[in-house]
């Protein structure tokens, strides 16, 4: 198996079940413009999370971590009208991006992004009183654990926590590894298992982004 080979596979089944999208097309190809790294989920990975938004019948979303607004487009796509998606954003540049990205799909009325590093921001919107039906990880990996946290409390009883990225190209498995994103991961995996509020599993991915993988966890109980 290569690389060349998953986002052959990729690309096939994009081509069949992900149709062109020109609002997630200009999205892409903005950030690309701007030299946005490219981080952003594969086009079947947003996919699946509209799907799972729309199994949640979410009304209310939290992301973590913005980037160019892909994944965010996709996100918002699942709500209904009246629906809310907070966006938390640490770059000003990458938030600029988002914001375009984001107008350009027609979702600025949906979609509220938050300037700033997420754990200062994510204080706040506790204090606002949100709660989400979905939250969605996918920021800087060393602080996942203290994003799990929050995501904890701002959840209740039935809502899904999705967190990207969480196999490191396989590396989750070693504990003597010095990178600081593969300990964050480590600590944020082992807190998942430990917590008694969900109930989680995590799923080795491979295709045009890669090896990797992501968690998903229900809370099982109110906070």
């Amino acid at each position: 198996m290569t690389q060349e080979q998953w986002t052959a596979v990729d690309r096939y089944f994009t081509d069949l079940l992900v149709p062109t999208d020109p609002a997630l097309d200009a999205a892409l190809q903005s950030s690309a413009a701007a030299g946005l790294p490219p981080h952003n989920v594969s086009p079947n990975q947003g996919k699946l999370l509209l799907l799972l938004a729309q199994i949640q019948r979410a009304r209310s979303i939290l992301e973590i971590g913005t980037l160019g607004g892909y994944s965010t487009i996709w996100l918002a796509r699942a709500l209904p009208s009246d629906g809310r998606l907070i966006t938390l954003e640490a770059d000003p540049k990458h938030a600029e991006v988002a914001r375009a990205n984001i107008a350009h799909a027609g979702l600025s009325d949906i979609v509220d992004l938050r300037l700033g590093q997420a754990l200062t921001t994510l204080p706040q919107i506790a204090a606002e009183g949100h709660i989400f039906d979905l939250i969605f990880i996918d920021a800087d990996k060393p602080n996942n654990p203290d994003y799990f946290a929050w995501a904890l409390k701002l959840s209740r009883r039935g809502s899904t926590i999705v967190a990207d990225n969480v196999v490191r190209n396989g590396a989750v498995i070693d504990p003597s590894s010095s990178d600081p994103s593969v300990q964050g991961v480590r600590r944020f995996n082992q807190l998942l298992a430990s917590e008694p509020r969900v109930s989680a599993t995590a799923i080795q991915t491979v295709g045009s982004k890669g090896y990797d993988g992501f968690a998903i966890a229900i809370v099982t109980a109110d906070q």
